[in-house]
Protein backbone atom coordinates (compact mmCIF):
# COMPACT_ATOMS: atom_id res chain seq x y z
CA UNK A 1 0.00 0.00 0.00
CA UNK A 2 1.31 3.17 -1.31
CA UNK A 3 1.63 6.32 1.56
CA UNK A 4 -0.61 9.14 1.56
CA UNK A 5 2.76 11.23 1.55
CA UNK A 6 3.28 9.74 -2.06
CA UNK A 7 0.05 10.56 -3.39
CA UNK A 8 0.55 13.92 -1.25
CA UNK A 9 3.50 14.10 -3.74
CA UNK A 10 2.25 13.08 -7.09
CA UNK A 11 0.12 15.95 -6.83
CA UNK A 12 3.30 18.01 -7.72
CA UNK A 13 5.82 15.33 -8.95
CA UNK A 14 5.38 15.39 -12.68
CA UNK A 15 4.61 12.37 -14.31
CA UNK A 16 8.04 11.73 -15.21
CA UNK A 17 9.46 11.91 -11.45
CA UNK A 18 12.98 13.18 -12.67
CA UNK A 19 15.37 15.57 -14.62
CA UNK A 20 18.25 13.50 -16.34
CA UNK A 21 20.66 16.60 -16.10
CA UNK A 22 19.90 17.12 -12.45
CA UNK A 23 20.24 13.33 -12.04
CA UNK A 24 23.77 13.55 -13.36
CA UNK A 25 24.75 16.30 -10.82
CA UNK A 26 25.55 13.57 -8.60
CA UNK A 27 28.18 12.15 -10.38
CA UNK A 28 30.23 14.97 -9.43
CA UNK A 29 33.98 14.46 -7.57
CA UNK A 30 33.97 15.82 -4.07
CA UNK A 31 37.70 17.07 -3.91
CA UNK A 32 37.88 18.10 -0.27
CA UNK A 33 37.81 16.81 3.11
CA UNK A 34 35.79 17.83 5.98
CA UNK A 35 35.22 17.32 9.47
CA UNK A 36 32.45 19.03 11.16
CA UNK A 37 29.57 19.29 13.40
CA UNK A 38 26.15 19.30 11.55
CA UNK A 39 24.31 22.62 12.65
CA UNK A 40 21.48 22.69 9.61
CA UNK A 41 19.14 19.95 11.29
CA UNK A 42 15.17 19.96 9.94
CA UNK A 43 13.46 17.95 12.83
CA UNK A 44 15.13 16.26 15.81
CA UNK A 45 18.22 13.98 16.04
CA UNK A 46 16.41 11.12 18.44
CA UNK A 47 18.53 11.20 21.05
CA UNK A 48 18.94 7.35 21.66
CA UNK A 49 20.53 7.08 18.05
CA UNK A 50 23.93 6.15 19.53
CA UNK A 51 26.72 5.06 16.98
CA UNK A 52 28.12 5.64 13.19
CA UNK A 53 26.89 5.61 10.43
CA UNK A 54 30.08 4.42 7.50
CA UNK A 55 29.18 4.97 4.12
CA UNK A 56 31.48 3.98 1.05
CA UNK A 57 31.66 5.10 -2.59
CA UNK A 58 33.66 6.62 -5.50
CA UNK A 59 34.57 9.88 -4.65
CA UNK A 60 36.01 10.80 -7.80
CA UNK A 61 34.99 10.42 -10.99
CA UNK A 62 37.93 12.38 -12.70
CA UNK A 63 42.19 12.37 -12.29
CA UNK A 64 43.92 14.84 -13.38
CA UNK A 65 40.67 15.86 -15.30
CA UNK A 66 40.42 13.18 -17.04
CA UNK A 67 37.01 11.45 -16.72
CA UNK A 68 36.56 8.03 -15.79
CA UNK A 69 34.72 5.61 -17.92
CA UNK A 70 32.66 4.43 -15.25
CA UNK A 71 31.46 5.38 -11.94
CA UNK A 72 32.55 2.07 -10.63
CA UNK A 73 35.61 2.38 -11.46
CA UNK A 74 36.20 5.55 -8.87
CA UNK A 75 38.67 5.86 -5.56
CA UNK A 76 37.04 4.98 -2.73
CA UNK A 77 35.89 7.60 -0.49
CA UNK A 78 34.53 6.84 3.27
CA UNK A 79 31.61 9.25 5.29
CA UNK A 80 30.84 8.93 8.80
CA UNK A 81 28.30 10.31 10.53
CA UNK A 82 28.67 9.66 14.20
CA UNK A 83 25.79 10.34 16.21
CA UNK A 84 25.89 11.12 20.19
CA UNK A 85 23.00 12.73 22.60
CA UNK A 86 20.88 14.18 19.63
CA UNK A 87 23.71 15.52 17.54
CA UNK A 88 25.38 14.64 14.31
CA UNK A 89 29.02 15.03 13.38
CA UNK A 90 30.35 14.78 9.71
CA UNK A 91 33.70 13.24 8.18
CA UNK A 92 34.84 12.09 5.03
CA UNK A 93 37.96 10.51 3.75
CA UNK A 94 39.31 9.02 0.88
CA UNK A 95 41.03 5.85 1.40
CA UNK A 96 44.78 6.48 0.89
CA UNK A 97 45.61 2.80 -1.35
CA UNK A 98 49.11 2.61 -3.42
CA UNK A 99 46.71 3.69 -6.72
CA UNK A 100 44.98 6.48 -5.22
CA UNK A 101 48.48 8.18 -3.82
CA UNK A 102 50.50 7.29 -7.03
CA UNK A 103 47.73 8.49 -9.39
CA UNK A 104 47.25 12.15 -7.51
CA UNK A 105 50.95 12.46 -7.48
CA UNK A 106 51.05 12.17 -10.73
CA UNK A 107 47.56 13.78 -11.93
CA UNK A 108 46.63 11.23 -14.51
CA UNK A 109 45.05 7.84 -14.66
CA UNK A 110 48.07 4.88 -14.56
CA UNK A 111 45.93 2.29 -14.16
CA UNK A 112 43.34 0.38 -16.39
CA UNK A 113 39.79 0.47 -14.45
CA UNK A 114 37.86 -3.11 -14.37
CA UNK A 115 34.71 -1.39 -15.83
CA UNK A 116 36.52 0.33 -18.46
CA UNK A 117 38.65 3.36 -17.59
CA UNK A 118 41.98 2.98 -19.48
CA UNK A 119 45.12 4.93 -19.54
CA UNK A 120 46.08 8.06 -21.83
CA UNK A 121 47.71 6.42 -25.01
CA UNK A 122 45.32 4.55 -26.79
CA UNK A 123 45.68 0.50 -27.09
CA UNK A 124 49.56 0.45 -27.16
CA UNK A 125 49.17 1.98 -23.72
CA UNK A 126 47.28 -0.05 -22.58
CA UNK A 127 47.89 -3.78 -24.26
CA UNK A 128 49.09 -6.62 -21.55
CA UNK A 129 49.38 -3.82 -18.58
CA UNK A 130 46.91 -6.46 -16.00
CA UNK A 131 48.10 -4.77 -13.21
CA UNK A 132 45.34 -4.14 -10.80
CA UNK A 133 44.16 -0.67 -9.01
CA UNK A 134 42.93 -1.99 -5.52
CA UNK A 135 39.82 0.85 -5.48
CA UNK A 136 38.21 0.10 -1.98
CA UNK A 137 35.24 1.66 -2.93
CA UNK A 138 32.30 -0.85 -2.47
CA UNK A 139 31.41 -1.61 1.48
CA UNK A 140 32.81 -0.61 4.97
CA UNK A 141 32.19 -2.36 7.86
CA UNK A 142 33.11 -2.18 11.61
CA UNK A 143 34.14 -5.66 12.65
CA UNK A 144 35.85 -6.89 15.74
CA UNK A 145 37.75 -3.72 16.25
CA UNK A 146 38.72 -3.00 12.82
CA UNK A 147 36.99 -0.92 10.50
CA UNK A 148 37.75 -2.15 6.82
CA UNK A 149 37.10 -1.20 3.46
CA UNK A 150 36.13 -3.20 0.91
CA UNK A 151 36.29 -3.79 -2.62
CA UNK A 152 35.73 -7.35 -3.90
CA UNK A 153 38.29 -7.92 -6.27
CA UNK A 154 41.35 -7.39 -3.59
CA UNK A 155 42.25 -7.39 -0.11
CA UNK A 156 40.59 -4.90 2.29
CA UNK A 157 42.24 -1.81 3.73
CA UNK A 158 42.39 -1.53 7.15
CA UNK A 159 41.54 2.45 8.64
CA UNK A 160 41.10 4.52 12.04
CA UNK A 161 37.48 4.04 12.87
CA UNK A 162 38.05 7.82 14.75
CA UNK A 163 39.93 9.98 11.84
CA UNK A 164 38.87 7.49 8.90
CA UNK A 165 42.93 7.35 8.28
CA UNK A 166 43.90 4.74 6.08
CA UNK A 167 46.45 2.36 8.07
CA UNK A 168 47.02 -0.39 5.08
CA UNK A 169 45.69 -3.21 3.83
CA UNK A 170 44.79 -5.90 5.76
CA UNK A 171 45.65 -9.23 5.54
CA UNK A 172 43.56 -10.60 8.00
CA UNK A 173 46.70 -12.50 10.08
CA UNK A 174 48.20 -13.73 7.10
CA UNK A 175 45.10 -16.03 5.84
CA UNK A 176 44.72 -13.43 2.81
CA UNK A 177 47.64 -13.53 0.09
CA UNK A 178 49.05 -10.02 -1.22
CA UNK A 179 46.48 -9.83 -4.43
CA UNK A 180 43.88 -12.09 -2.82
CA UNK A 181 40.28 -11.39 -2.84
CA UNK A 182 37.91 -10.54 -0.28
CA UNK A 183 34.67 -9.44 -1.27
CA UNK A 184 32.48 -6.60 -0.76
CA UNK A 185 29.25 -7.93 0.62
CA UNK A 186 29.69 -10.11 3.92
CA UNK A 187 27.18 -10.98 5.91
CA UNK A 188 26.63 -11.37 9.46
CA UNK A 189 25.35 -14.36 11.65
CA UNK A 190 23.78 -13.03 14.12
CA UNK A 191 23.88 -16.64 16.18
CA UNK A 192 26.28 -19.03 14.64
CA UNK A 193 25.47 -22.92 16.29
CA UNK A 194 28.91 -23.54 15.88
CA UNK A 195 29.88 -20.79 18.07
CA UNK A 196 27.67 -21.44 20.57
CA UNK A 197 25.22 -19.02 19.76
CA UNK A 198 28.15 -15.70 19.03
CA UNK A 199 27.56 -13.66 15.47
CA UNK A 200 30.20 -14.66 13.10
CA UNK A 201 30.94 -12.43 9.91
CA UNK A 202 30.66 -14.66 6.64
CA UNK A 203 32.42 -13.62 3.25
CA UNK A 204 34.26 -15.47 0.50
CA UNK A 205 36.02 -14.78 -2.76
CA UNK A 206 36.01 -15.28 -6.11
CA UNK A 207 38.67 -16.63 -8.09
CA UNK A 208 37.54 -16.59 -11.89
CA UNK A 209 39.05 -18.60 -14.99
CA UNK A 210 37.32 -21.74 -16.74
CA UNK A 211 36.30 -22.78 -13.79
CA UNK A 212 36.03 -20.16 -10.93
CA UNK A 213 36.89 -21.09 -7.02
CA UNK A 214 34.78 -19.77 -4.31
CA UNK A 215 36.44 -19.42 -0.96
CA UNK A 216 34.19 -19.12 2.09
CA UNK A 217 35.25 -17.59 4.71
CA UNK A 218 33.88 -17.02 8.62
CA UNK A 219 35.70 -14.60 11.06
CA UNK A 220 35.03 -14.57 14.83
CA UNK A 221 34.29 -11.42 16.77
CA UNK A 222 37.65 -10.76 17.12
CA UNK A 223 37.82 -10.96 13.24
CA UNK A 224 39.67 -14.29 13.72
CA UNK A 225 39.62 -16.57 10.59
CA UNK A 226 37.78 -19.61 12.17
CA UNK A 227 36.58 -21.69 9.11
CA UNK A 228 37.84 -21.60 5.55
CA UNK A 229 36.93 -23.98 2.78
CA UNK A 230 37.10 -23.27 -1.16
CA UNK A 231 34.72 -24.95 -4.13
CA UNK A 232 35.59 -25.16 -7.27
CA UNK A 233 32.05 -24.62 -9.73
CA UNK A 234 32.31 -25.06 -13.79
CA UNK A 235 32.61 -21.93 -15.88
CA UNK A 236 33.27 -18.09 -15.24
CA UNK A 237 31.09 -16.68 -12.45
CA UNK A 238 30.63 -13.14 -12.23
CA UNK A 239 29.20 -12.89 -8.60
CA UNK A 240 28.67 -9.42 -6.63
CA UNK A 241 26.68 -11.00 -3.20
CA UNK A 242 25.40 -13.90 -1.89
CA UNK A 243 23.01 -14.66 0.74
CA UNK A 244 23.42 -17.28 4.32
CA UNK A 245 21.15 -19.32 6.07
CA UNK A 246 22.62 -20.93 9.36
CA UNK A 247 23.73 -24.26 6.97
CA UNK A 248 23.66 -22.39 3.62
CA UNK A 249 25.47 -20.00 1.61
CA UNK A 250 23.95 -19.40 -1.85
CA UNK A 251 25.14 -17.98 -5.10
CA UNK A 252 23.66 -17.28 -8.28
CA UNK A 253 26.06 -17.40 -11.01
CA UNK A 254 24.24 -15.61 -13.96
CA UNK A 255 24.40 -16.54 -17.07
CA UNK A 256 27.50 -14.15 -18.90
CA UNK A 257 30.24 -15.02 -21.02
CA UNK A 258 33.71 -13.12 -20.49
CA UNK A 259 36.00 -12.29 -23.77
CA UNK A 260 39.40 -11.70 -22.58
CA UNK A 261 41.27 -11.10 -25.91
CA UNK A 262 39.85 -7.31 -26.21
CA UNK A 263 40.93 -6.95 -22.58
CA UNK A 264 44.46 -8.37 -23.09
CA UNK A 265 45.28 -6.30 -26.59
CA UNK A 266 43.86 -3.11 -24.88
CA UNK A 267 40.86 -1.97 -26.17
CA UNK A 268 38.26 -2.87 -23.40
CA UNK A 269 38.40 -3.15 -19.40
CA UNK A 270 37.38 -6.52 -17.59
CA UNK A 271 33.57 -4.92 -17.59
CA UNK A 272 33.35 -4.14 -21.41
CA UNK A 273 34.31 -8.06 -22.12
CA UNK A 274 31.26 -9.60 -20.03
CA UNK A 275 28.08 -10.41 -22.37
CA UNK A 276 24.74 -11.56 -20.85
CA UNK A 277 23.50 -14.46 -22.28
CA UNK A 278 19.58 -14.86 -22.15
CA UNK A 279 19.57 -18.08 -23.77
CA UNK A 280 21.18 -19.64 -20.70
CA UNK A 281 19.69 -20.17 -17.33
CA UNK A 282 20.99 -18.91 -13.96
CA UNK A 283 22.52 -21.43 -12.00
CA UNK A 284 22.08 -21.28 -8.06
CA UNK A 285 24.64 -22.64 -6.24
CA UNK A 286 23.91 -23.72 -2.50
CA UNK A 287 27.34 -24.53 -0.60
CA UNK A 288 26.93 -26.06 2.69
CA UNK A 289 28.88 -23.94 5.66
CA UNK A 290 29.25 -26.89 7.85
CA UNK A 291 30.50 -29.97 7.38
CA UNK A 292 31.34 -32.07 4.31
CA UNK A 293 27.61 -32.45 2.33
CA UNK A 294 28.31 -31.70 -1.16
CA UNK A 295 28.01 -28.33 -3.20
CA UNK A 296 24.30 -29.02 -5.14
CA UNK A 297 23.79 -26.13 -8.16
CA UNK A 298 19.84 -26.06 -9.24
CA UNK A 299 18.71 -24.34 -12.44
CA UNK A 300 16.31 -21.19 -12.59
CA UNK A 301 15.18 -18.83 -15.39
CA UNK A 302 17.77 -16.45 -16.87
CA UNK A 303 18.39 -13.33 -15.35
CA UNK A 304 20.87 -11.20 -13.74
CA UNK A 305 21.07 -10.60 -9.50
CA UNK A 306 23.09 -7.75 -8.16
CA UNK A 307 21.77 -7.91 -4.66
CA UNK A 308 19.95 -10.56 -2.03
CA UNK A 309 17.38 -9.17 0.46
CA UNK A 310 17.68 -12.46 2.96
CA UNK A 311 17.45 -16.19 2.64
CA UNK A 312 16.25 -18.57 5.20
CA UNK A 313 15.35 -22.06 5.94
CA UNK A 314 11.28 -22.97 6.47
CA UNK A 315 9.42 -26.38 6.35
CA UNK A 316 11.99 -28.43 4.31
CA UNK A 317 12.96 -25.50 1.84
CA UNK A 318 15.57 -23.08 1.35
CA UNK A 319 14.03 -19.37 0.44
CA UNK A 320 16.34 -16.45 -0.95
CA UNK A 321 14.68 -13.48 -2.07
CA UNK A 322 16.89 -10.98 -4.52
CA UNK A 323 16.56 -8.15 -6.92
CA UNK A 324 16.65 -9.41 -10.40
CA UNK A 325 17.02 -8.26 -14.05
CA UNK A 326 15.81 -9.78 -17.10
CA UNK A 327 19.19 -9.01 -18.66
CA UNK A 328 22.90 -7.07 -17.68
CA UNK A 329 23.09 -4.16 -20.09
CA UNK A 330 26.36 -4.34 -21.65
CA UNK A 331 29.02 -1.81 -20.71
CA UNK A 332 29.83 -0.07 -23.66
CA UNK A 333 33.31 1.02 -24.84
CA UNK A 334 33.43 5.09 -24.74
CA UNK A 335 30.01 5.38 -23.74
CA UNK A 336 28.98 7.71 -21.22
CA UNK A 337 27.44 6.64 -18.15
CA UNK A 338 25.51 9.60 -17.46
CA UNK A 339 23.56 9.65 -20.62
CA UNK A 340 21.42 6.82 -19.29
CA UNK A 341 18.59 6.45 -21.30
CA UNK A 342 16.36 4.67 -18.11
CA UNK A 343 13.05 4.02 -20.00
CA UNK A 344 15.04 1.62 -22.38
CA UNK A 345 16.35 -0.54 -19.77
CA UNK A 346 14.63 -3.46 -17.41
CA UNK A 347 14.25 -2.36 -13.90
CA UNK A 348 15.26 -4.38 -10.94
CA UNK A 349 12.45 -6.36 -9.26
CA UNK A 350 12.19 -8.46 -5.98
CA UNK A 351 11.61 -11.76 -6.90
CA UNK A 352 11.28 -14.95 -4.22
CA UNK A 353 13.36 -18.47 -5.02
CA UNK A 354 11.67 -21.52 -3.52
CA UNK A 355 14.85 -24.08 -3.68
CA UNK A 356 13.40 -27.81 -2.72
CA UNK A 357 17.45 -29.28 -2.38
CA UNK A 358 15.95 -32.71 -2.10
CA UNK A 359 14.25 -32.42 -6.17
CA UNK A 360 16.59 -30.19 -6.95
CA UNK A 361 13.90 -28.02 -8.63
CA UNK A 362 13.17 -24.02 -8.46
CA UNK A 363 10.03 -22.24 -7.92
CA UNK A 364 10.28 -18.01 -8.53
CA UNK A 365 7.41 -15.73 -7.60
CA UNK A 366 7.45 -11.88 -7.91
CA UNK A 367 7.35 -10.25 -4.45
CA UNK A 368 7.21 -6.46 -6.29
CA UNK A 369 7.46 -5.05 -9.53
CA UNK A 370 8.46 -1.68 -8.65
CA UNK A 371 11.93 -0.81 -9.96
CA UNK A 372 13.97 -1.18 -6.71
CA UNK A 373 17.49 -2.23 -5.69
CA UNK A 374 19.77 -1.94 -2.41
CA UNK A 375 17.36 -4.18 0.18
CA UNK A 376 18.08 -4.20 3.61
CA UNK A 377 16.97 -6.31 6.82
CA UNK A 378 16.90 -6.18 10.18
CA UNK A 379 20.46 -7.80 11.00
CA UNK A 380 19.20 -10.31 13.80
CA UNK A 381 16.67 -11.27 10.90
CA UNK A 382 20.11 -12.07 8.32
CA UNK A 383 19.45 -15.51 7.27
CA UNK A 384 16.27 -16.00 9.15
CA UNK A 385 12.54 -15.53 8.56
CA UNK A 386 11.79 -12.14 8.30
CA UNK A 387 9.13 -9.96 8.29
CA UNK A 388 10.22 -6.54 6.47
CA UNK A 389 12.66 -5.23 4.07
CA UNK A 390 13.40 -1.41 3.13
CA UNK A 391 14.96 -0.62 -0.21
CA UNK A 392 15.69 1.64 -2.93
CA UNK A 393 12.94 2.31 -4.69
CA UNK A 394 11.79 4.44 -8.01
CA UNK A 395 9.22 7.07 -7.35
CA UNK A 396 6.59 5.82 -9.70
CA UNK A 397 5.02 2.35 -9.86
CA UNK A 398 6.08 1.24 -13.26
CA UNK A 399 8.90 1.44 -15.39
CA UNK A 400 12.58 1.77 -14.76
CA UNK A 401 13.89 5.38 -13.27
CA UNK A 402 16.35 6.49 -10.87
CA UNK A 403 16.00 5.63 -7.15
CA UNK A 404 14.13 8.67 -5.44
CA UNK A 405 12.24 6.80 -3.15
CA UNK A 406 12.47 3.88 0.15
CA UNK A 407 10.36 1.18 -0.36
CA UNK A 408 9.11 -1.07 2.80
CA UNK A 409 7.53 -4.34 2.34
CA UNK A 410 5.87 -6.40 4.94
CA UNK A 411 6.33 -9.86 3.80
CA UNK A 412 3.10 -11.17 5.81
CA UNK A 413 0.58 -8.98 4.94
CA UNK A 414 1.98 -7.69 1.24
CA UNK A 415 1.33 -4.23 2.56
CA UNK A 416 3.79 -1.53 1.19
CA UNK A 417 4.29 2.12 2.54
CA UNK A 418 6.54 4.32 0.29
CA UNK A 419 8.59 7.65 1.13
CA UNK A 420 9.37 9.70 -2.13
CA UNK A 421 12.22 12.46 -2.40
CA UNK A 422 11.12 13.42 -5.86
CA UNK A 423 11.45 14.99 -8.29
CA UNK A 424 14.61 16.82 -7.21
CA UNK A 425 15.85 14.02 -4.53
CA UNK A 426 17.61 10.83 -5.23
CA UNK A 427 18.03 8.34 -2.57
CA UNK A 428 21.06 5.76 -1.66
CA UNK A 429 20.49 2.21 -0.08
CA UNK A 430 18.76 1.97 3.24
CA UNK A 431 20.03 1.32 6.24
CA UNK A 432 17.91 -0.15 8.84
CA UNK A 433 19.00 0.65 12.59
CA UNK A 434 16.90 -1.19 15.07
CA UNK A 435 15.99 1.07 18.61
CA UNK A 436 17.98 0.11 21.84
CA UNK A 437 16.46 -2.01 23.87
CA UNK A 438 13.97 -0.58 26.02
CA UNK A 439 13.65 -3.40 28.44
CA UNK A 440 14.82 -6.78 29.63
CA UNK A 441 12.33 -8.37 27.47
CA UNK A 442 12.98 -6.35 24.17
CA UNK A 443 15.85 -6.92 25.12
CA UNK A 444 15.63 -11.20 25.12
CA UNK A 445 13.86 -10.81 21.88
CA UNK A 446 16.47 -8.68 19.94
CA UNK A 447 18.92 -12.30 21.33
CA UNK A 448 16.67 -14.51 20.24
CA UNK A 449 15.00 -13.31 17.49
CA UNK A 450 11.71 -15.78 17.81
CA UNK A 451 9.28 -13.08 17.53
CA UNK A 452 8.54 -10.40 14.32
CA UNK A 453 5.98 -8.30 15.43
CA UNK A 454 8.75 -5.33 16.67
CA UNK A 455 11.57 -6.24 13.91
CA UNK A 456 10.57 -2.63 12.39
CA UNK A 457 11.20 -0.83 15.57
CA UNK A 458 14.06 1.17 14.59
CA UNK A 459 15.20 4.20 11.92
CA UNK A 460 16.16 3.98 8.41
CA UNK A 461 18.81 6.15 7.60
CA UNK A 462 19.27 6.90 4.22
CA UNK A 463 21.62 10.05 1.92
CA UNK A 464 19.62 12.11 -0.60
CA UNK A 465 21.11 14.11 -2.94
CA UNK A 466 19.22 16.94 -3.63
CA UNK A 467 19.58 18.49 -7.00
CA UNK A 468 18.09 21.81 -6.72
CA UNK A 469 20.21 22.82 -3.71
CA UNK A 470 22.95 20.88 -5.35
CA UNK A 471 24.18 18.88 -2.06
CA UNK A 472 23.49 15.91 0.22
CA UNK A 473 21.61 15.47 3.05
CA UNK A 474 20.86 12.35 5.54
CA UNK A 475 17.00 11.41 5.93
CA UNK A 476 15.92 9.74 8.75
CA UNK A 477 12.87 8.10 8.79
CA UNK A 478 10.82 6.32 11.22
CA UNK A 479 10.93 2.53 10.19
CA UNK A 480 7.61 1.73 11.27
CA UNK A 481 5.33 3.99 9.60
CA UNK A 482 7.29 5.89 6.19
CA UNK A 483 4.13 7.78 5.99
CA UNK A 484 5.24 10.00 8.39
CA UNK A 485 7.66 13.10 7.90
CA UNK A 486 10.92 12.62 8.39
CA UNK A 487 12.48 11.84 11.66
CA UNK A 488 15.10 14.27 11.03
CA UNK A 489 17.37 15.41 7.63
CA UNK A 490 20.80 16.62 8.25
CA UNK A 491 21.77 19.04 5.91
CA UNK A 492 25.46 18.88 4.78
CA UNK A 493 27.74 21.47 3.70
CA UNK A 494 28.43 19.88 0.27
CA UNK A 495 27.46 16.95 -1.97
CA UNK A 496 28.26 13.55 -1.61
CA UNK A 497 28.78 11.43 -4.82
CA UNK A 498 26.32 8.73 -5.50
CA UNK A 499 27.93 5.95 -3.07
CA UNK A 500 27.70 1.95 -2.92
CA UNK A 501 27.19 0.32 0.78
CA UNK A 502 27.40 0.94 4.07
CA UNK A 503 27.19 -0.25 7.75
CA UNK A 504 25.80 1.21 11.14
CA UNK A 505 27.81 0.44 14.36
CA UNK A 506 26.33 1.34 17.63
CA UNK A 507 29.85 2.52 18.77
CA UNK A 508 29.93 6.28 18.24
CA UNK A 509 33.55 7.45 16.95
CA UNK A 510 34.41 11.04 17.70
Amino acid sequence: MQSFQLHEHATSVPVNSYQLEEWQKGYESLREEFDYWIDQVEGEIPPDLEGTLFRNGPGLLDVGGQPLQHPFDGDGMISAIAFSQGKAHFRNRFIRTEGFLAEQKAQKILYRGVFGTQKPGGWLANAFDFRLKNIANTQVIYWGGKLLALWEAAEPHRLDPHTLETIGIDHLDGVLKPGSAFAAHPCIDPSCAEDGGAPCLVNFSIKPGLSTTITIFELDEQCKVIRQHAHAVPGFAFIHDFAITPNYCIFFQNPVHFNPVPFVVGLRGPGECIQFQGDRPTQIIVIPRHGSAPVQTLSTQSGFVFHHANAFEQDGYLYVDSVCYGALPSVEPNADYRQVKFEELEPGQLWRFRLDLKANTVERQSIESRCCEFPFVHPNRVGRPYRYVYLGAAHAAEGNAPLQAILKIDMVSGKRQVWSAAPHGYVGEPIFVPRPPATAATEQFEANGKALDDEDRGWVLTLVYDAKMERSELVILDAKDLTKEPVARLQLKHHIPYGLHGSFTSTCFL
